[in-house]
């Protein structure tokens, strides 16, 4: 089907036009009126901007990928779609062996599969090779060094993962992240309490991105009297080093947003969700991670923590949040939050053919008020969610 989107306000890294889309044969085609279409959807001077691409969720609407079933992965990703989420990696956290490899089996089965929410072109492993000082959600029972015999196996038996996060100052940590980068996977530096002088040599072995900042890390603290810098501080220092934040407006208050994207560019931050299976639903309780082996939480004050209050949880927000919130609480351009939340995730974990409204990408589009309301998510130039 040959789609036309009109009076929209097209969202670009360079500003804000009005103008018309043309979409055919699952790609973005051309722009302006002259062209033959099938349906013509009004824009009603709505924004058009690429499809969100959520690079850390654990799951939604009551679904987590740990579920390890076909019904978790699709149902997940039709929630996100629902919100304006074109592209997602499923995250798993730190689990038992079998959990993890019953989840890859899942994934390589469904992963070709028509079906009407995000895409999911390969995986995110969160864990379980993590310091046990950083855990926060994670089950502090299943974190553990990097073991060779263990991850090769995973790479093995999965062609599908796509990142990678580790603590860098673990044994073995470099081994594992030369490993990945010879395959093409991003390490990424998560859950850890690396100090600058672990952080600049796991750097050169790849571990070029850093999960969730601010979260779950190492910042100043003193050895002997001595301070040191902790990886908060080396992601700024270093320039290369590539960040995401949760931006769900709980996780992380103004200031630390404006102070992130202060120093790092549009073009060094992606936005997240990492959200959970409550994400999309008003649940007060469930379980991050599968419902047999999962930590339990609980919804307080719009975010989810363990619960004991002693760590957040992941999140419950849909990405359309993720816009709102830095629109709301940081002075971000429209086009610098949308940078971040397409074109620079999708460079980051090097998705194709992704994250920009130009001839030949994948026409991946959601539309949406200046309230961030989506109206509709087109995904490879099919309407997949259309609101009422």
């Amino acid at each position: 089907m040959n789609l036309q989107i009109r009076n929209g306000r097209i969202v670009t890294p360079c500003g804000i036009t009005t103008g018309t889309l043309n979409l055919a044969g699952g790609k973005i085609a051309s722009f302006g009126e002259d062209f033959s279409a099938d349906r013509v959807i009004d824009a009603e001077g709505k924004y058009v901007t690429p499809g969100f691409i959520d690079i850390h969720t654990h799951g939604g609407g009551g679904y987590d990928f740990m579920d390890c079933s076909e019904e978790a992965f699709f149902k997940a990703a039709r929630t996100h779609a629902e919100h304006g989420t074109t592209t997602l990696l499923p995250t798993l956290l730190s689990a038992s062996t079998e959990e993890i490899f019953g989840a890859l089996s899942i994934f390589e089965k469904i992963k070709n599969t028509p079906h009407d929410g995000a895409n999911m072109p390969g995986l995110h492993l969160e864990g379980p090779y993590f310091s046990p000082k950083q855990c926060g959600a994670q089950d502090p029972n299943q974190v553990r060094c990097p073991d060779p015999a263990e991850y090769m196996k995973c790479l093995e038996a999965s062609s599908s993962i796509m990142r990678w996060s580790a603590a860098p100052e673990l044994p073995g940590a470099p081994e594992f992240a030369r490993e990945l980068t010879k395959r093409g996977i991003l390490p990424s530096i998560a859950h850890t309490d690396a100090t600058y002088e672990e952080v600049i040599p796991a750097y050169e072995a790849g571990f070029t991105h850093v999960t969730h900042l601010y979260s779950s890390m190492s910042t100043v603290h003193r050895i002997d009297c001595f301070r040191h810098a902790g990886v908060l501080e080396s992601a700024f220092l270093i320039d290369g080093m590539t960040v995401e934040l949760i931006a769900d407006g709980c996780h992380l208050p103004s200031s630390l947003l404006t102070f992130a994207t202060k120093f790092k560019r549009p073009d060094q931050v992606a936005l997240i969700t990492d959200s959970s299976r409550g994400a999309g639903t008003t649940d007060k309780y469930f379980r991050l991670g599968s419902v047999k082996a999962g930590m339990d939480v609980v919804v307080e004050k719009g975010v989810a923590m363990l619960l004991d209050h002693s760590s957040f949880a992941g999140s419950i927000a849909t990405f359309d949040r993720l816009v709102r919130t830095m629109m709301t609480m940081t002075s971000c351009s429209l086009s610098d939050i949308i940078t971040m939340s397409t074109i620079t995730p999708a460079t980051i974990c090097r998705i194709p053919n992704k994250g920009l409204l130009r001839p030949g990408y994948d026409a991946d589009v959601v539309i949406f008020d200046p309230d961030v309301n989506v109206s509709h998510t087109i995904i490879g130039g099919r309407v997949v969610y259309e609101a009422k």
